[in-house]
């Protein structure tokens, strides 16, 4: 008979060998937001083309990442990257949903109101990223200043100010898109190739 005492316990562990979700998600907002501040900017008429990338780029593929970052157990990443993919189907609805009547277009109060509090989650969503790298440290806090920018034009009427969030969203989209590739190529060759400036 076997002494109780005696008995050990033994325990698994097992290893995560999932690729890095990150670069997918940062790649679908960046490309995305890069493409809507351009119309925002005045390059040219919103489209199908900003659309179609809101739904499928911007927005399915980060709620992917997001999914793939809860199974990596990254809260973090779990929200941030479901949130702002279903922020973007949530805009695709604004847009479209009037047109096909099944609302009312949203008055310019309650834009104001949407885009306000996006900045506001964005805001607090920065404290997040003092932990991490310096790259991902711009790509929040410039989307809390486009947020807040776009809910300034939308309660002022201003077009000005609108383009000026526009260009200001070129270079946040665009801050994503160089920290989505650091991640990439700095894995794929095994030495920095992108700066990302980990927090030390």
């Amino acid at each position: 008979m076997s002494d109780p005492a005696k008995e050990t316990v033994s325990t698994v562990q097992i290893k995560d060998t999932t690729a890095n979700p990150a670069p997918l998600g940062l790649m679908g907002f960046g490309m995305t937001t890069v493409l809507l501040n351009l119309h925002n900017a005045g390059f040219f008429a919103l489209g199908s083309m900003i659309l179609a990338m809101g739904i499928f780029y911007g927005g399915l593929a980060q709620i992917f990442a997001g999914v793939m970052e809860w199974k990596k157990k990254n809260t973090f990443g779990t929200l941030a990257f479901t949130s702002y993919g279903l922020f973007w189907l949530t805009l695709v609805g604004l847009i479209v949903f009037p047109t096909m009547g099944w609302s009312e277009p949203a008055e310019p109060g309650a834009m104001v109101a949407y885009l306000s509090m996006w900045g506001l989650f964005t805001a607090v969503m920065f404290l997040g990223t003092l932990k991490t790298t310096r790259a991902l440290q711009f790509v929040f806090a410039s989307l809390a200043i486009l947020f807040f920018l776009l809910a300034l034009g939308e309660a002022s009427g201003s077009e000005t100010i609108t383009r000026i969030a526009g260009l200001e969203g070129i270079v946040c989209g665009f801050s994503a898109v160089y920290t989505a590739l650091g991640e990439v190529l700095n894995e794929v060759h095994g030495r920095v190739i992108l700066p990302l400036h980990p927090v030390k």
